[in-house]
């Protein structure tokens, strides 16, 4: 079988409070993209796991691996699998390609073996996997709460292009968290980020996306901001950094301009992607 497992981005990101467990309660609403690494997944003899990508890690640090493991452990799978990784979703980016691949492949194995379990009860439970983990089994935008594990999809038609911009250096997630102030960070209001999408209410959208972890990413890495502020002055009708970054993405309804951007941003020795929403 051979399935994708889409990048995302947070239209809108809330670090809501430091819960007493040490994680963070957040709210965040989540969008996949047509930018996506693609798992080829075959049974065999023995697990192997495999990918075009050097950097990516094939051992059982993989969330790809972690994922599997949930799986035998929760529907008794008995299989081997060879599972081969086509990566295009850069690493380190706020795009969650580790937590996608895991996704996909917890979508996969519940087709590959008949499971009967619905795909929703098992997307709350691999949030023992990964924080990002759940969302990316539903792979839908979607309102996202609690730590990842509570997911609520979202019926939108909302259309815009996506032009991703990812600067060299990456940000390490809990560093990110440790150095965020909350009572001096921006505060995205959720539910008016909800309210526009599913109203297409498209301008109004542009100017309410935000994300609480740039007060700690553009503190770590200045390039972010400027990568950020850079987009907004070229015309984009949006730029916000996704996730814990360092990636930002920019939105248009003007898929020319994008396409204008691309090279210049490439010229300046950043990596591209343009892409659009599924």
């Amino acid at each position: 079988m051979n399935i994708e497992a889409n990048a995302k981005i947070n239209l809108a990101l809330d670090v809501v409070r430091r819960r007493a467990d040490g994680y963070h309660e957040l709210r965040m609403i989540m969008l996949p993209l047509q930018l996506h690494d693609t798992l080829t997944i075959v049974r065999s003899v023995q697990d192997k796991l495999e990918s075009d990508c050097p950097q990516m890690p094939c051992d059982e640090s993989n969330l790809i691996l972690k994922a599997l493991a949930f799986m035998r452990a929760r529907c008794g799978i008995s299989e081997h699998f060879h599972i081969m990784v086509q990566k295009r979703i850069p690493m380190q980016a706020g795009l969650a390609g580790g937590s996608a691949d895991a996704g996909a492949m917890i979508r996969a194995l519940h087709a590959i073996c008949g499971i009967a379990e619905p795909l929703d009860k098992i997307a709350e439970a691999s949030k023992c996997v990964g924080a990002d983990v759940p969302y990316c089994v539903m792979n839908q935008c979607a309102r996202v709460e609690g730590i990842g594990e509570k997911v609520r999809p979202l019926r939108d038609h909302c259309a815009f292009h996506v032009l991703l911009v990812k600067p060299p250096c990456g940000i390490e997630t809990g560093k990110a968290y440790q150095m965020l102030d909350l009572d001096k960070a921006w505060h995205p209001d959720i539910d008016l980020v909800e309210r526009c999408l599913l109203a297409d209410e498209y301008e109004t959208l542009c100017g309410a996306l935000g994300n609480t972890l740039e007060y700690s990413a553009f503190q770590m890495e200045p390039q972010i901001r400027a990568i950020r502020a850079m987009l907004t002055a070229d015309g984009a009708d949006a730029a916000l950094m996704s996730g814990s970054g360092s990636a930002v993405f920019a939105l248009s309804r003007d898929l020319a301009l994008l396409q204008r951007l691309q090279p210049k941003y490439e010229a300046l020795g950043l990596k591209t992607w343009l892409t659009g929403r599924c």
